[in-house]
C-alpha cells in the first residue's frame, strides 16, 4: 500500500503541472486583462471581455522588446496616456517578461505555496483564500453530511420497498429535486422565508450576525445554523437524488446475490440480513464516494448559492477574480482546488480498502 500511495503522490506532480499549463495557455488567448482594467478605470469606462485589440494571443502578456513609444498601441483606450506609465504597469504585473519565464516563475513559487499578492485587493492570495475558506467549507461539509443522512436511509427504504407506492412517490420527489437547479430552490426559499413576499424568518446574507462576538457559544452555534439553513436546504434538495438512487441500486444488486439467499436459509431475520450482511457491502461504493462528493459540492456546487445569499466564499471569489482578471487569485485558487482534488481522490480510493480489506491496490497499476 505504501508503494501505491507513493506512486499516486508522484503522479500528482505532472497532473497539477498539466492543469496549470493548460490554464496558463488559455489565459494568453483570453481578451482583456488587468492593464486594460486599470486603463478603463482611468478613462472612466467599463472593462469588457473584448477590451483587447487585434485578437492576438497575449497582447498584454508580451515580452519587453517593444519600444516604450509603442507600448500604448497594444491596449485599447491607452491613447493619450504616458507610455512610461503603461510600461510601469507591465513591469508591475510582470508582463515585461517572456511567457515561458513567467510560467516557470509561477511554478517555482507555487511549489513553495507562494501565490503572490492580488492585483486589486492589496492582500496576499493565500490570506484571501484562508479568509474565504470557512464559508465554502461550511456549505460543502454540511450539505454533504445532511445529503448522506437523508439519502442512505431513503435509499435503503426504497430498495426494501421496491415497486411499492412509497418507492413510486419518493422517486417522483427525487426526479423533481434532481431536475430543478439549486439556485431556483434558493430563490423560492428567499421569497417564502427571507423577507420576500411571505415570511421574514431567516437572514438573507452573511455567515454570522453583526453581534456574533457578543453571543454565548450556544448563541453563536444557533446563529451559525440560522444563517446556513436556507442555502444548505437549497443545495441538499437539488443534490440528494444521485446518492439516494445509488444507495437503492447498490442494495438491490446485493440482495440478489447468493450469500443473501444463504443467510436467509440459515434462519436469519430480514433485519439481520439487511444490516448484518447486505449493508456493509452495499455501502462500499456510497461511503467511499463521500470525499469525492464533498469536493464536488465544495468546489463547484456553491457559486450561485453564495451569490444569491451573499456568502463570500471561494466560489464567489474565483468567479469575481476571473471577471476582474485578477490572475494571481485565479491561478492560486485553481492550484489549491486542483491539488486538493487530487489528494481527496487518493483518499477516496484508500477509503475502499478501509471499508473492504479485500481490495488491494498493490496488485494494480496506477
Amino acid at each position: 500500500m505504501a508503494a501505491y500511495i507513493i506512486r499516486r503522490l508522484l503522479l500528482m506532480i505532472p497532473t497539477i503541472l498539466g492543469i496549470m499549463l493548460v490554464s496558463f495557455t488559455i489565459v494568453q488567448f483570453a481578451p482583456g486583462g488587468p492593464i486594460e482594467r486599470i486603463i478603463a478605470q482611468i478613462q472612466g469606462t467599463e472593462v469588457s471581455a473584448t477590451a483587447r485589440v487585434g485578437g492576438t494571443a497575449g497582447s498584454d502578456f508580451s515580452g519587453g522588446g517593444a519600444a516604450v513609444s509603442d507600448v500604448t498601441a497594444k491596449y485599447r483606450g491607452a491613447q493619450g496616456l504616458d507610455p512610461e506609465f503603461i510600461a510601469s504597469l507591465e513591469k508591475q504585473f510582470g508582463f515585461d517578461k517572456p511567457v515561458y519565464e513567467r510560467f516557470a516563475l509561477m511554478v517555482w513559487n507555487y511549489a513553495r505555496f507562494d501565490f503572490g499578492e492580488s492585483y486589486f485587493r492589496d492582500v496576499q492570495v493565500i490570506d484571501l483564500i484562508i479568509e474565504k475558506m470557512p464559508v465554502s467549507i461550511s456549505l460543502g461539509l454540511w450539505t454533504t453530511l445532511i445529503t448522506y443522512m437523508i439519502s442512505i436511509p431513503l435509499g435503503v427504504m426504497k430498495a426494501v420497498r421496491d415497486g411499492t407506492n412509497f418507492d413510486v412517490w419518493t422517486s417522483a420527489v427525487i426526479i423533481v429535486g434532481y431536475a430543478i437547479p439549486g439556485f431556483l430552490f434558493a430563490v423560492v426559499l428567499i421569497v417564502l422565508f427571507a423577507g420576500g413576499s411571505y415570511f421574514d424568518v431567516f437572514p438573507l446574507r452573511g455567515l454570522t450576525s453583526d453581534n456574533w462576538e457578543e453571543l454565548s457559544w450556544f448563541g453563536q452555534l444557533r446563529d451559525y445554523a440560522w444563517h446556513l439553513a436556507l442555502p444548505i436546504t437549497a443545495m441538499v434538495i437539488s443534490g440528494f437524488a444521485t446518492t439516494t438512487l445509488l444507495t437503492k441500486n447498490s442494495f438491490l444488486d446485493e440482495i440478489k446475490k447468493q450469500y443473501v439467499v444463504t443467510a436467509r436459509a440459515k434462519g436469519l431475520s430480514e433485519k439481520e440480513v439487511l444490516y448484518g450482511h447486505v449493508f456493509r457491502n452495499a455501502m462500499l461504493i456510497v461511503i467511499a464516494g463521500f470525499p469525492g462528493a464533498f469536493v464536488g459540492v465544495f468546489f463547484t456546487g456553491s457559486l450561485l448559492i453564495e451569490t444569491i445569499f451573499s456568502l463570500d466564499g471561494l466560489g464567489l471569489l474565483s468567479f469575481e477574480s476571473i471577471i476582474n482578471r485578477d490572475y494571481p487569485v485565479v491561478f492560486g485558487t485553481l492550484y489549491i482546488f486542483g491539488l486538493l482534488g487530487l489528494v481527496i481522490t487518493l483518499i477516496s480510493d484508500l477509503t475502499y480498502t478501509w471499508i473492504d480489506p479485500r481490495i488491494d491496490f498493490e496488485t494494480r497499476e496506477v
